[in-house]
């Protein structure tokens, strides 16, 4: 199984590694709470099923991920493997803090990216349903249970 190779700390709460092709940076089911930015290379995530693993992401330089662990104290939805050489700046959750403090603009460009995936989540989810031909009411039952809402 390939490795991670090199760690370069930057400041008390982030650091740079570097991973090699295949690398398995964090598994599902994962306790971490790391966010981690593609500094070069890419990160494709991969999701168990009942049906076997599926390729849910790739990432690619600039994108971020590890978001939902960070952001919900939850176990990781999903494992991430390195794609090529890979190098991650990656932030323990004080150091995210401390990056929205230094940097405000991070902030907004990570709310933009997290409301880009969900629109994108959204038409996919749309298209399935509409492809299935399921009727009107379970497919506005099902977006309004993804919205927060309740089936009425």
């Amino acid at each position: 199984m390939a490795m991670a190779r090199n760690t370069e700390n930057r400041f008390e709460h982030e650091f740079i590694e570097d991973f090699e092709n295949g690398a398995c940076i964090f598994e599902e089911g994962d306790t971490g709470r790391d966010l981690y930015i593609i500094k070069s290379g890419a990160v494709q995530i991969k999701k168990n099923t009942p049906n076997g693993q599926i390729n849910m992401a790739v990432f690619k330089k600039g994108d971020f991920f590890g978001d939902m662990a960070l952001l919900q104290s939850l176990p990781r939805y999903a494992s991430a493997y390195a794609v090529g050489e890979t190098k991650l700046l990656i932030l323990k959750p004080a150091g995210f803090l401390m990056k929205i403090r230094r940097d405000p603009t991070f902030a907004f460009e990570m709310l933009q990216q997290l409301s880009f995936r969900v629109k994108m989540s959204n038409d996919r989810l749309l298209e399935v349903l509409k492809r299935n031909q399921i009727p009107m009411e379970e497919i506005q039952g099902i977006l309004n249970l993804l919205g927060g809402g309740s089936q009425a």
